[in-house]
């Protein structure tokens, strides 16, 4: 049976095992022999799994508060490891405070202030400015970006506590109380969700009442897609895992770092269960041998619940032997990029891959893999069981099918609306949000996210869904909606959002790494360089690696086509 934690027993020709080097140790610094001990003790005994990197790296940050020399020596030494390779991954992460020989260690508690674009237009940049002023050198305070809070803004992380619509005086107050801890809110537990038909759908797969053939197709006819951002047909995707010889994966995309995204830790949060019953039916559906989730970091209350649940699950004998791992993230938005996930899963550096091949063919440990987003999981087992019309048949202008949209902004009800695809924003503030906070005009939105472009109020009418934004210089990606007012600057929101790419680029390719940097520069200045930050945006597009610097431009373009009012 598998074990629900992550740091699972070793067995025999597992894929992330370290493989002993033979001849001398590598030259390098020496190993002090103290640290070495500490390594081991916080690491426990046996092997040690090369793609358990990042999980040992959270160890011992936990435990110290940092990641110093000595340590990342003896991890090195630990794991049979060039010290490089510890160090590449450590300083690759945000989340990793990295300490050297002669320097001083971080305050023993850090303050981090969401500076998001929902949580920047509700005051973010004056909260941060307000606790630098009134915390002492015991606290450490921080700009952060997005937390997946955004319907709560502005957001500030005191040590793991998330306080949402924070003020100076909420933080403070949480400082000085020792609130540095995360609370698991009420949600529904596996006797609950058994007592209301859980399981049943993935014992009729099991016990064959169910063929995988039946339920590919409920899918395709339902038109469930990759609900990440992609969009890709999940039905398809499994059918083209399930092709190629195995061992095959999961893969599970838990990283919704987009910021103006939060419906997966909505759905997370209250109803676990049904996102992990739609997991094992996929599971079952490719014959996995395995699963991996790969979990935010600022979603710690979350990660306590699935291994806590998984754990349950086990030991009902729900899991019918698979393994399942919880990999937990180290702030990099780039490991949304689904290969980049791939490479943290095997605890490296999150650095997208040239395509092809691609994950479904080779995926994790170089096999075929079924990579899902949480909510498209979460669909799974209501399809099934109302039928794939059901679904498809839901849907407004044109469109088929339910989403679900994260709405934020300048609405007097913000949250996760569940509505039918193809409803339009003004339709999502008018009937889902309560209309616009009293004082606001409605000026501007995001249809999906920072990388999704910023569309204007006279193009309300749009379908929100996939293929109807493209047109348009946009698209829906994870429906992350952000609604903007007459009172914001649409050229502040485009600098916001291209801060937020050149601060996650992964730095692989040039056309992003520098792109973002110099057009953040230029975006600065009183007067755009409108000619040199279009040559930017179109070089961007066209020669970046991944979907981040192939999107960073969006906002730029947006502002030039709609916005020139906002400019000078």
């Amino acid at each position: 049976m598998m074990s629900a934690s992550t740091q699972t027993v070793v067995k025999r020709g597992h894929p992330g095992a370290s493989k002993k080097r033979t001849g001398k140790t590598p030259k390098g610094r020496q190993v002090d022999p103290a640290a070495l001990a500490e390594v081991r003790v916080l690491l426990g005994a046996g092997s040690k799994r090369r793609d358990l990197l990042i999980e040992y790296l959270h160890l011992i940050q936990d435990h110290y508060g940092h990641l110093s020399t000595r340590h990342l020596t003896a991890l090195a030494e630990e794991m049979r490891l060039a010290q490089t390779e510890v160090y590449e991954v450590a300083s690759f992460y945000a989340h990793f405070d990295l300490v050297h020989e002669g320097e001083a260690p971080p305050p023993p508690l850090t303050v981090r202030v969401c500076d998001g674009i929902a949580c920047e237009i509700a005051g973010a940049q004056a909260l941060l400015a307000e606790l630098g002023q009134q915390t002492g050198p015991e606290v450490r305070v921080l700009r952060a970006p997005c937390m997946g809070r955004c319907d709560k803004a502005p957001v500030a992380e005191v040590g793991h506590n998330h306080l949402t619509n924070a003020s100076t005086r909420s933080v403070v107050a949480a400082i000085r109380a020792g609130h540095t801890h995360f609370a698991v809110e009420e949600y529904v537990d596996l006797d609950g969700y058994m007592a209301d038909g859980g399981y049943r759908l993935l014992r009729e797969c099991v016990s064959g009442q169910r063929t995988v053939d039946e339920v590919v197709a409920a899918l395709e006819h339902a038109g469930l897609r990759g609900l990440g951002g992609a969009g890709f047909p999940t039905g398809r995707k499994w059918r083209i895992v399930r092709g190629y010889a195995g061992p095959r994966y999961i893969a599970v995309n838990g990283d919704e770092g987009e910021p103006g995204t939060f419906k997966d830790r909505h759905y997370l949060e209250r109803d676990p269960h049904r996102f992990f019953e739609g997991m094992l039916i996929a599971a079952w559906a490719v014959e996995a041998e395995a699963c991996y989730l790969y979990m935010r970091d600022e979603y710690p209350a979350i990660r306590q619940v699935l291994a806590t649940e998984l754990a349950r699950l086990d030991g009902r004998g729900l899991l019918n032997g698979l393994r399942v791992e919880i990999r937990r993230g180290a702030g990099a938005y780039i490991c949304g990029e689904e290969s980049a996930m791939i490479e943290s899963i095997e605890g490296k550096r999150g650095l997208p891959r040239n395509r092809p091949p691609y994950v479904a063919e080779v995926g994790l440990f170089g096999q075929p893999t079924v990579e899902n987003n949480v909510e498209t999981l979460f669909w799974v087992r209501d399809i099934l069981q109302h039928g794939p019309d059901w679904f498809a048949g839901a849907g407004r202008n044109g469109r088929k099918g339910w989403r679900s949209y994260s709405v934020s902004g300048r609405v007097r009800k913000p949250g996760v609306k569940l509505a039918a695809a193809g409803v339009t924003v003004k339709e999502l503030i008018d009937e889902f949000c309560g209309g616009m906070q009293d004082g606001h005009r409605f000026k501007a939105y995001l249809p999906g996210g920072a990388s999704g472009g910023i569309l204007p109020a006279s193009l309300s009418h749009i379908p929100l869904d996939f293929g109807t934004l493209e047109e348009h210089g946009c698209f829906i990606g994870s429906a992350a909606v952000v609604v903007f007012s007459d009172q914001d600057n649409m050229r502040d929101v485009a600098l916001n959002l291209m801060r937020f790419f050149e601060d996650e680029s992964c730095g692989q390719c040039t056309p992003c790494r520098v792109g973002t940097e110099k057009a953040v520069k230029l975006m600065r200045q009183e007067r755009w360089n409108e000619g040199l930050l279009s040559e930017l945006s179109t070089t961007m597009a066209d020669a970046s690696i991944c979907g981040l610097g192939q999107a960073a431009g969006n906002p730029i373009n947006s502002v030039l086509k709609y916005f020139r009012e906002d400019l000078p």
